[in-house]
């Protein structure tokens, strides 16, 4: 199979056919790489619904060098031979951007101070990067309902960019969902149907996936700041899953238990509920060593172990 060429950002790449623009960036690596929020490599049929991955294509391949009319997802569209792409290079692109991130704050409360997502949210990382510092609008933020689905999982509807990363899972993973989006448009809200709860075997994985704090550990609710407990890749024997776990402790405490996570913020294995909330002792862990913190967020600060 030949590769295709496709320049990003003035900085050429050869990729295999088939491949987006996203992931052949993510091949390039560093600044360049457009920031996806609802984007999952191992989720079918994610992309396309934040927008904030737009990029623009000035020439669309050698076969055809006009440029595309607009600017397009890089998630959802895939390279072309001798395909010319500006993202971080383009005033446009980084003005959309801008727009994108203050519809996407638009009706997210601003509450980061009490929120368990806080130093590991992609929406706080977007909003540093593209955001304003004062918000263009004086409309009341739209409010929903609580409600309960469950006791190992707290749902924020209020935070919600609606990224679907969540239904996906539940589709894709356990075949047994009982939650989606319901209502249109503005009204448009994550909800179980018919109030049922969600408890299937691997629901944490939809804590790890959200990129914003709309779906959070009940068991690790209030209990620290992420930036002040210590991460170690721990694993045991586990017949659900492959058992690869970061820890995340405060002493000799585990405060949590989640999946691991590459540099841009995928699993790199679904783990199971048992492993996620009920294995909170050290006994039940053989430790690894300390994980190695790659992001720039607040999370690598003052650990003995960073990139």
């Amino acid at each position: 199979m030949s590769l295709v060429k496709v320049t990003i950002d003035n900085i050429e790449v050869e990729t295999e056919p088939g491949t987006t623009i996203l992931q052949a960036a993510r091949k390039i690596g560093g600044k360049g790489v457009p920031p996806a929020m609802c984007f999952y490599t191992s989720l079918e049929g994610s992309g396309g619904k934040c927008r904030t991955c737009l990029v623009k294509v000035t020439r669309g391949s050698d076969k055809d060098p006009r440029p595309m009319p607009k600017l397009v997802p890089s998630c959802r569209t895939v390279v072309q031979d001798g395909m010319v792409v500006q993202n971080i290079t383009s005033p446009e692109v980084l003005q959309a951007r801008r727009a994108i991130t203050g519809f996407l704050l638009l009706n997210h409360p601003l509450d980061c101070p009490i929120c368990d997502q806080a130093g590991e949210c992609y929406l706080q990382d977007l909003s540093y990067d593209h955001g304003l510092a004062e918000t263009q609008t004086i409309e009341e933020r739209r409010t929903f309902v609580p409600i309960d689905i469950g006791d190992k999982i707290k749902l924020h509807m209020t935070r919600c960019i609606l990224c679907y990363r969540c239904v996906m899972v539940a589709d894709q993973l356990t075949g047994q969902r009982v939650h989606g989006v319901l209502n249109r448009g503005d009204h448009c809200e994550i909800s179980t149907f018919i109030t049922r709860a969600i408890d299937n075997d691997f629901s944490g994985n939809m804590i790890d996936v959200c990129p914003v704090g709309a779906l959070t550990d009940r068991t690790f609710r209030f209990s620290s700041r992420v930036w002040l407990t210590k991460p170690f890749d721990a694993y045991r024997d586990c017949h659900k899953c492959s058992g690869k776990t970061v820890l995340w402790m405060k002493n000799d405490q585990i405060l949590r238990v989640t999946g691991r996570k590459d540099k841009y913020g995928e699993l790199e294995s679904f783990i199971c509920n048992d492993c996620r909330f009920e294995q909170k002792n050290v006994e039940d862990w053989v430790i690894e060593g300390p994980r190695i913190i790659e992001r720039h967020s607040v999370i690598s600060q003052n650990h003995y172990e960073q990139m």
